[in-house]
């Protein structure tokens, strides 16, 4: 069964700007742009008719400020979240924004990295909306607080284990339709040795994050295999 796709509309009122927004997005398998508008108007229409799941918004535009369609998408209940992309540097902006409801904060010029992170980060908790169930901790610090991957007991990650190399091994898990993998295969993905990648794959075992499973070929030692849990 395929997975659906986040449907998100870009609205930005510089059309190279919002073109390369498009681009972005396109360049993300779980998503695609559904509509783009270069104007506040018509970006009112089209949340209404389209019903984005993400709206990419700016601020400042000729005729108004984005802020006012945040509220307005707020206040009548339109389902759908929104990530603001600005130039808008002030706090009192992203005071504004975070009281408004925004899932993330983007200031301009935007890198591919930080939009391909916020994505990402939105689509985990897409899934997590449509999987429906009761939460854990564990998925509220996930898709709250990312970076502040699982840690041991005492706090403190253990020695040879890199949060970012963590956070790209959990992904591997969170984004893949394959069912199960072992250490090499998630090397190849992530760009790590196969030992390394054993490393992780064991510490998110402890954390349980993962669940490991050995698997009896034909001939040979029997294979250990990964699987995420949840």
């Amino acid at each position: 069964m395929t997975e659906e796709k986040v449907r998100v509309l870009v609205v930005e009122d510089d059309m190279r700007i919002s073109e390369l927004h498009q681009r972005f997005v396109e360049k993300l398998a779980e998503f695609e742009v559904v509509g783009v508008a270069n104007n506040i108007a018509d970006a009112s229409d089209m949340v209404e008719i389209l019903q984005p799941d993400l709206v990419l918004l700016d601020l400042f535009f000729p005729e108004g400020n984005g802020m006012d369609l945040l509220k307005q998408i707020r206040s009548s209940d339109q389902p759908c979240d929104v990530i603001l992309v600005t130039a808008a540097r002030e706090m009192s902006s992203l005071q504004e924004a975070i009281r408004g409801g925004v899932f993330d904060y983007i200031i301009k010029p935007v890198f591919f990295p930080r939009f391909q992170e916020s994505l990402h980060k939105f689509h985990d908790y897409f899934r997590q909306l449509q999987t429906g169930g009761a939460l854990e901790q564990k998925d509220v610090d996930r898709l709250l607080h990312p970076h502040h991957v699982a840690t041991t007991e005492s706090g403190a990650i253990p020695k040879g284990i890199d949060a970012l190399t963590l956070g790209k091994v959990r992904e591997v898990f969170e984004n893949t339709e394959v069912s199960n993998m072992n250490a090499e295969e998630v090397g190849k993905a992530v760009g790590i040795s196969r030992s390394t990648a054993r490393r992780y794959l064991e510490f998110l075992v402890t954390e349980g994050f993962l669940k490991a499973d050995l698997i009896y070929g034909v001939v040979g030692r029997p294979e250990r295999r990964y699987l995420r849990i949840g």
